[in-house]
């Protein structure tokens, strides 16, 4: 079914099947005005929404987004995440299987079903608050699928934050696995990256309670040499923020897929 809206990007929700999970997915697809009349293939974005969300809160809520896709003629896929899975395939739930569920099954059907450059160089991850935190999570495990990942206002670590946003539920309670929570987190996991691997962007508004956490993965990044963009504008963890972020973050994408094309 299609919704409508006052600019030319066709958006549509497809239903994806997970046999991880066995069940069928709502995805929201973004195709650019220039789809249906070309025969090129296309770069994609793999788009996540945050704690409480679901698939359709980027199209809703952001329509610099819609834009963004039009202007830099990319593919954007909003996939379902569970309003609190955080992108995890759960070591407690076996019904939580989203890290399986956005970065294969997801691409799988999206590579058969749209003309996409089915190249990591042309594939990418971005997302908000827990959607930023699953974009870096997803991306720097599966390295070798996406060449690119970027976040606005992402929990990047969430170990301070221990009764919050129903994480318990899919790791297990912090007091009792304090390691399996840091191992979980994209702060952990950047120290496994070399300079290269991934093309990131990330950033936080001045106001939003994820502060910390974002300098600190910055500050980390640095020390580390890995090469990042990573900005602080005013703002706080609202659509107001975000929907002027999507702007810089899909310039950021478009700049990494055209360097790829030359």
């Amino acid at each position: 079914m299609g919704i409508s809206f006052s600019f030319a990007a066709k958006v549509d929700t497809v239903l994806i099947h997970s046999a991880s999970m066995n069940r069928d997915i709502k995805c929201v697809v973004v195709l650019p005005d220039s789809y249906s009349s070309s025969h090129q293939a296309y770069p994609v974005l793999y788009l996540l929404h945050g704690y409480s969300g679901n698939y359709a809160n980027w199209v809703k809520n952001a329509p610099d987004f819609l834009k963004s896709v039009d202007r830099f003629d990319i593919i954007g896929i909003c996939p379902d995440g569970n309003f609190n899975s955080w992108y995890f395939d759960s070591p407690i739930d076996s019904k939580v299987r989203f890290e399986t569920f956005v970065s294969k099954e997801v691409p799988d059907y999206v590579d058969s079903h749209y003309r996409t450059k089915k190249d990591r160089r042309f594939r990418a991850l971005g997302g908000l608050s827990m959607g930023g935190h699953g974009a870096l999570y997803l991306a720097i495990l599966h390295k070798d699928f996406f060449g690119a990942a970027v976040s606005m206002s992402g929990g990047v670590d969430f170990t301070p934050f221990p009764k919050n946003w129903d994480i318990a539920k899919v790791l297990g309670p912090y007091e009792q696995h304090q390691e399996r929570w840091q191992r979980h987190t994209a702060q952990y996991l950047a120290g496994t990256l070399k300079n290269g691997d991934l093309a990131i962007s990330f950033e936080c508004g001045t106001g939003d309670f994820f502060l910390g956490v974002n300098r600190a993965l910055h500050l980390k990044l640095t020390n580390l040499k890995i090469d990042h963009d990573y900005a602080e504008r005013p703002g706080q963890h609202n659509w107001d923020y975000w929907n002027n972020a999507i702007n810089y973050q899909m310039l950021f994408l478009h700049r990494f897929f055209e360097k790829n094309t030359q």
